[in-house]
């Protein structure tokens, strides 16, 4: 070895010593809090789940911050419900985004319906015979989560008795649609002793926080709203939604935005901060769409900074990974770090 290696010294590096990545350790009866920790001293997937529970703990924390909440995607079927309905009541969302198809299987539960668990594919079947065969039972697939038709039914019913005539011959706008939606819910949820939570619409119901659907006639929920346009003076005003939720952002002392999915939802959440002076101060997003294909779904929140929709300095970090396994992990370890 020449002299030269023994005096060798690396150069003077911006980013290399601070932080090193540690190995997670997992051990029986750990609580969420540690698993967390664990995440948090890992790389790659892990490091920025870690970060994840670390921006949203300190949105929970924050009382000056207003939430803007984006949920699309088969969130409710998949079991989410109460997590976002229990976030509602506990004061952690402020405005929440959503498709009409959640609020439709929110509805469905709220009433007594319920969903259950299937399977993706038949071991005896080709795929196309096996949905023909749910078909013919008249059974709706979504992945490997069954609902039986006569929900819907049941739904349709209940739009007519317990929300259509309560709004009347009215022009209104959507957030006001869904609130006659969650008073409604929690009404025939508390009337007719249903063992299942009265759910998302009703806890925004409840606690006065508005639920906007930009997409509601791409659901169940859309499609009855329309045709019962056709035969009464109801109908939605969508233009009618922009300046309550664009007021609360201009007011707001501090705004974070938290999306689970992609779509409409996540697009409408952060385009809010786009007529108003300032920007999201933090953001969380939970998805599976990768950012290579420029579409919006799996745009990273970096790439919402050139638009002027977060801050220069806003703490944000996108997780990529199926939000059914993320969304109770982030959750459950922020309201850690906010106690």
């Amino acid at each position: 070895m020449s002299d030269d290696s023994e005096t060798y010294e690396p150069p003077e590096r911006e980013e290399f010593d601070h932080d090193p990545v540690e190995h997670a350790r997992v051990t029986a009866g750990m609580s969420v809090a540690d698993l967390a920790d664990e995440y948090g001293k890992a790389g790659i997937g892990a490091a920025n789940l870690g970060e994840a529970i670390d921006v949203t703990g300190e949105i929970f924390a924050s009382e000056e911050t207003t939430t803007f909440f984006g949920l699309a995607g088969a969130m409710v079927p998949a079991g989410m419900r109460a997590i976002v309905a229990d976030l509602i009541r506990e004061g952690h969302i402020d405005a929440l985004v959503t498709t009409g198809a959640n609020l439709t299987h929110d509805s469905i539960e709220a009433i007594g319906g319920k969903h259950h668990h299937g399977r993706e594919e038949h071991p005896d079947l080709e795929e196309r015979d096996f949905d023909e065969q749910l078909r013919h039972e008249e059974v709706d697939r979504i992945y490997n989560v069954y609902l039986p038709q006569e929900h819907f039914a049941l739904f349709e019913n209940h739009l007519r008795e317990e929300v259509f005539d309560a709004v009347g011959e009215e022009v209104v706008s959507i957030a006001e649609f869904t609130r006659e939606l969650g008073r409604a819910n929690s009404e025939v949820n508390d009337r007719e002793g249903i063992d299942e939570d009265a759910g998302i619409a009703a806890a925004a119901y409840e606690n006065d926080v508005p639920v906007y659907v930009p997409a509601i006639q791409d659901s169940v929920l859309g499609l009855q709203a329309w045709l019962h346009s056709q035969v009464s003076g109801f109908s939605l005003d969508a233009l009618k939604d922009m300046s309550p939720l664009n007021d609360l952002a201009y007011e707001a002392e501090s705004t974070a935005a938290i999306v689970v999915g992609g779509g409409v939802p996540k697009n409408y959440v952060l385009q809010t901060m786009l007529v108003t002076p300032e920007a999201y101060d933090y953001a969380v997003q939970l998805t599976m769409d990768p950012p290579q294909t420029g579409g919006l779904s799996g745009a990273t929140l970096d790439e919402a900074r050139s638009w002027g929709k977060l801050k220069e300095d806003a703490r944000n970090v996108s997780v990529y990974a199926d939000a059914t396994i993320t969304l109770p992990l982030v959750v459950a370890a922020a309201l850690d770090r906010r106690d």
